[in-house]
């Protein structure tokens, strides 16, 4: 049994009221049912959001401070004063200061343009670049995407007598910079209706300010790709916003952004936000992790098809770059994390550190640790010389980060943020109360059903209902992203037809579903190892989003994949590996996700393993083979190590075989409620192999033995000399003489062997010592050189009778 990795949740759908709305706009009922889970209940209001997305504007003015922002740059403009654009190193700074430079540039304005280095600065507004402006002769500063939290800063620029202008949309701290304007509509004074928008967005309301509500159309794309980047909510504004930015990429593509598509392989007649948050987002970002932010906002306000395309091709360059020092500050954290914790329980805020880790991509090592773990997660980058630690901070939604690091404040130099992200600075002195602190406050705001990973799904279906019209006009739903989500449906009770690895790299995964007669196509990308937990024949539940795919002229309907379940009891042999635990470390992640975390698994293994160490294990989760009991629990010492129940055991990993079909029974018995088995066993397992016996192979044995004379002999000298004559290892003889003692034909006493002048005749069968070795030798012939069909059907008929 596959176990799904996250939760799945289903909205309580009104099919009659569905089957209404469906009948009153004309639409599939699959669409209606998704419009009534997004809060969309009348006819007209899903006209309003299929068909006039595009004409949600507010008024700009509404935005607190707008006005006395535009007054006082046109004020600029009149003078002739030199402008200062000061943005982000994200892609939504990177965004919102490409447009103000495109409105400075409309303006003919006087203006320079400023990003902070991300690593060796740091976020915000920092006193040397005021002095630079100083210098520059600036008397005016715009803030793009940051500002807000710049008390200090923006005070001491007032003693250079250069105003500040603060456009922002992160959450406003306690006390306020003292600006000449602040432009934020998330200020709890300001009445702006809408509170969603990125720092892009709030650029653009100043541009419609400035210049009245009709902006060119094409800087509506560079306010999508912020939008979109800083996962901002597509709803109301924003979903315009997206909306006309995609529209005009399909139409007449900025020429950078053209460049952008061209080094990701999109085109830009075909472009979504989708492909604004995986090709385009990642790309921009580069720019700011690996170098400097200027090259990003130099290919979104490029002139050039030869300059983007150059600069395109660099960006390309480091995002590769990134990726790779991401994966490898990725693997260095999960290490530290697993040493950090042991035995212990994942702490509710998980915050790890490590010299030489990039600044620039801690944030996306920080979002890979929360999807493994889903624990809100922080992560450091030390300077080794300075002792400074810049970290980034990525958090589940029931847990609001930037409000959990007030309450460490005392311990940090600096931060700032919103619910789901932030970023701070302190020294590596203060890491330990910093941690300390802030695992105290997620304890006491934590629930332990909190820390389980959902996903929303939209609904139930069957393939009899995804035809090609009803998918298709599922695309009005877009643009697609953060809280108007692409849709996804949960596909219960299917057939696996087949399972395969696909890719150049076999990483990808490739299902073909059956029900009622229909096939569905299935890919999950980077999941090409479920292949080897899945069986053709077997039901599963599967929950994805669905797509058309379009090859050759041909259009079906196509499920990308982002969980499974598989029904039935399973066995999986990986039987010989040449690193066994890399493989069990490897199943507990793919087989049953959860696992990872809550332990509910058992290992079962020899006392005196040739193999494993009990050091290297989860010695909670160890059951040791016993004679007696048949599997007992792993004591460390005095002291019984194993705190999970075995009713709760889920997944049981046979590290070592059985030593007898006793044990193995036993196991089922014990462990009531497994789903998996695993073998991972070598195979090479015994010292000495049993064979199946027969009555010719006692009689020569026992001819041999009476050879020797009556005795008594001495048994560890004779045996090793008798299994070099006929082929039988010491163990099998061993079992062999167990037999002859119970039958009477042998006496056996402190080591000593005597043979029986005159034996009584006996059935061999009639010995329980004989079934024993029977049944010893077949389950030993089984584990180690049967097939993996034969493994399993063997293994499950004598499980079967054990239950």
């Amino acid at each position: 049994m596959l176990h799904a990795q996250y939760q799945w949740k289903l909205p309580s759908t009104n099919t009659d009221e569905a089957d209404l709305l469906a009948k009153d706009c004309g639409i599939s009922p699959l669409l209606a049912g998704l419009l009534l889970n997004r809060g969309i209940h009348t006819s007209s209001a899903a006209h309003s959001f299929l068909h006039e997305a595009e004409n949600i504007q507010h008024d700009p003015f509404l935005l607190s401070g707008l006005q006395e922002a535009v007054s006082r740059i046109r004020q600029a403009l009149e003078q002739g004063e030199h402008i200062l654009v000061y943005g982000d190193y994200d892609a939504d700074g990177v965004s919102s200061t490409s447009l103000m430079i495109q409105l400075m540039r409309k303006l003919e304005a006087s203006f320079d343009f400023y990003i902070p280095h991300r690593t060796n600065e740091g976020y915000g507004l920092h006193n040397h670049v005021l002095d630079w402006a100083q210098q520059q002769g600036v008397t005016l500063v715009i803030t793009v995407d940051t500002g807000i939290s710049a008390v200090d800063q923006i005070a001491y620029a007032r003693t250079l007598g250069i105003d500040v202008i603060v456009t922002d949309h992160h959450e406003p701290p306690e006390v306020l910079p003292d600006a000449y304007t602040l432009v934020n509509p998330k200020i709890p004074t300001c009445t702006y209706p809408f509170k969603g928008l990125a720092g892009v967005g709030v650029a653009l309301k100043l541009a419609q300010g400035l210049l009245g509500e009709e902006v060119p159309e094409e800087w509506l794309q560079i306010a999508a790709v912020g939008t979109v980047a800083d996962l901002m909510p597509l709803h109301d504004e924003n979903r315009s916003i997206v909306r006309r930015g995609v529209a005009s990429m399909r139409v007449d593509t900025l020429i950078g952004i053209k460049a952008l598509l061209g080094v990701a392989g999109v085109q830009p007649d075909q472009v979504t936000s989708t492909n604004i948050a995986f090709s385009l987002a990642p790309r921009i970002n580069a720019a700011g992790r690996m170098e400097h932010a200027g090259k990003a906002v130099a290919l979104m306000t490029a002139d050039s098809p030869d300059e983007a395309d150059r600069i395109a091709y660099e960006l390309d360059l480091l995002n590769k770059e990134r990726q790779q020092l991401v994966n490898r500050i990725y693997d260095e954290a999960v290490a530290m994390l697993e040493e950090k914790i042991q035995d212990k329980e994942l702490p509710s805020v998980i915050v790890l550190a490590g010299e030489g880790w990039n600044p620039g991509v801690i944030g996306i090592v920080a979002s890979r640790i929360l999807d493994r773990y889903y624990r809100p997660t922080i992560i450091l980058g030390i300077d080794s010389e300075t002792g400074m630690c810049k970290g980034s901070a990525r958090s589940i939604p029931e847990f609001d980060i930037y409000t959990a690091l007030t309450t460490c404040r005392e311990w940090m130099d600096h931060f700032g943020g919103h619910h789901s992200a932030a970023g701070m600075s302190l020294h590596r002195e203060q890491l330990q109360k910093f941690d300390e602190q802030l695992n105290v406050y997620a304890g006491q705001e934590l629930q332990a059903e909190q820390l389980v990973q959902s996903v929303a799904a939209d609904g139930n279906c069957r393939l009899a209902e995804l035809n090609l019209e009803a998918v298709e006009q599922l695309e009005q739903l877009q643009p697609f992203g953060m809280d108007n989500p692409a849709p996804t449906f949960v596909l219960p009770q299917l057939k696996l037809r087949e399972a395969r690895k696909m890719g150049k790299e076999k990483n990808h995964l490739k299902l073909i579903l059956e029900q009622d007669g229909r096939t569905l196509d299935a890919v999950a990308f980077g999941r090409g190892e479920l292949a080897d937990y899945l069986e053709s024949g077997q039901s599963v539940d599967v929950l994805g989003e669905l797509s058309i795919n379009e090859w050759n002229g041909k259009r079906t309907v196509q499920l990308m994949l982002k969980d499974l379940r598989a029904h039935g009891f399973q066995i999986f042999d990986f039987r010989g590996q040449s690193n066994p635990l890399a493989v069990f470390e490897r199943c507990v992640r793919n087989v049953h996700p959860g696992l990872e975390n809550s332990r509910s698994y058992a290992i079962a293994m020899r006392s005196n393993s040739s193999v494993y160490q009990p050091d290297a294990l989860n010695k909670d989760s160890i059951w040791i083979y016993d004679q007696q009991d048949g599997v007992r629990p792993y004591e460390d010492g005095e002291r019984k190590l194993t705190a999970i129940a075995p009713s709760e055991v889920r997944s049981l990993f046979l590290l070592d075989p059985p030593e007898s079909a006793e044990q193995m029974r036993r196991l089922r018995t014990v462990f009531s409620n497994v789903d998996n088995i695993f073998v991972l066993h070598a195979t090479h397992s015994f010292q000495g192999r049993l064979q199946i016996p027969s009555r010719e192979q006692f009689k020569r044995i026992y001819v041999q033995l009476r050879s020797l004379g009556p005795g008594p002999l001495e048994e560890q000298k004779i045996l090793p000399a008798l299994s070099r004559q006929t082929s039988c290892s010491v163990r099998m003889l061993t079992g062999m003489l167990d037999v002859f003692q119970e039958l009477g034909f042998v006496m056996r006493a402190d080591g000593q062997l005597s043979i029986v002048a005159n034996p009584p005749k006996q059935d061999l069968t009639t010995s329980s010592r004989y079934q024993e070795l029977h049944q010893g030798a077949e389950m030993e012939q089984m584990l180690l050189d049967a097939e993996t069909g034969q493994l399993t059907n063997w293994m499950k008929a004598v499980l079967k009778g054990a239950s």
